[in-house]
């Protein structure tokens, strides 16, 4: 009552008003400056994720940069070798000779062993490209190359005053037998070197790819396949009467591979024709050695 009679009851609910206000805004002000840290710290934490992705992006330009150098990266030369071309290009390298161990040689069969690789530098990765090849290389950079013979020896990095060839991974040498295969076509010769001293070749019957004439498709496949293995049935039979001779095998590689057995060595190659010219021409295919400068 005497607040009243004073004016005193107004002014207190005007206090207590302005006490709610102040309380209402102390509150958000908190919140506010709650929300400003927080804003702050994910402003923080977002500069470093763009900081980091930013690192990211120029080690990936770097990245793409270098492939785009190795991209660029070309042999100086390439150059299928045989016969006579063959024999010249390995008196060659057989002539070279460095003081102390300044000729590398070694096979390559992927990634390039150590010394390869720290020779070549970023030209490392054609002598990956070449594999499985042969390479030799010297201490000075005057020799650079990667062969890919016949037959790929297995040479362990080896730093000499020479380089390590031996004339029977490249040229035919010695008593041997060539076998052409293919799906529908044997040819095989017994050779001492380059002369054939024996022939043996046949052809099967053996539907075509692409004609099945009158069969629905999975009857043609299947009468295609039973010929097919009937043909190299008879293929492993020729070949087991050259049991215990050195025997390569050339031809479609799907063939081959059916009856490889314990071949020496396998390639494959591209030759048509009847049975003697095929194997001609894949005797000149096998014993033909490419060469890249690196």
């Amino acid at each position: 009552m005497i607040d009243e009679l004073l004016g005193r009851a107004d002014l207190k609910a005007e206090i207590e008003r302005l006490e709610e206000e102040n309380e209402r805004l102390r509150r958000r002000y908190e919140a506010e400056s709650d929300r400003r840290a927080e804003a702050t710290t994910a402003r923080q934490e977002a500069e470093r994720r763009i900081n980091r992705l930013e690192d990211r992006i120029a080690g990936l330009e770097g990245e793409l940069e270098r492939s785009d150098e190795e991209l660029d990266l070309e042999y100086r030369r390439r150059e299928r070798l045989r016969g006579r071309r063959l024999s010249a290009v390995l008196d060659r390298l057989e002539s070279f000779r460095a003081d102390g161990e300044g000729a590398l040689t070694a096979t390559v069969r992927g990634t390039p062993p150590d010394p390869v690789a720290e020779t070549l530098d970023e030209r490392a990765a054609l002598a990956a490209d070449a594999a499985p090849c042969l390479v030799c290389l010297d201490d000075a950079g005057l020799v650079s190359a990667a062969l890919s013979p016949p037959l790929v020896p297995d040479v362990a990095p080896t730093w000499d005053d020479r380089f390590r060839l031996e004339r029977e991974w490249f040229l035919p040498t010695g008593r041997y037998v060539l076998a052409l295969v293919r799906a529908d076509l044997f040819a095989l010769g017994v050779y001492e070197g380059e002369r054939r001293r024996e022939f043996r070749g046949f052809e099967s019957d053996v539907k075509g790819d692409h004609s099945k004439g009158g069969f629905s498709q999975a009857r043609f496949e299947r009468i295609r396949d039973e010929q097919i293995d009937d043909h190299l049935d008879r293929v492993r039979e020729a070949l087991a009467e050259h049991a215990d001779e050195r025997l390569y095998l050339v031809g479609q590689r799907e063939a081959v591979d059916a009856v490889a057995g314990d071949a020496d060595a396998t390639a494959a190659v591209d030759a048509t024709g009847t049975p003697e010219p095929a194997l001609e021409d894949a005797f000149r295919s096998f014993w033909t050695t490419e060469l890249r400068v690196i």
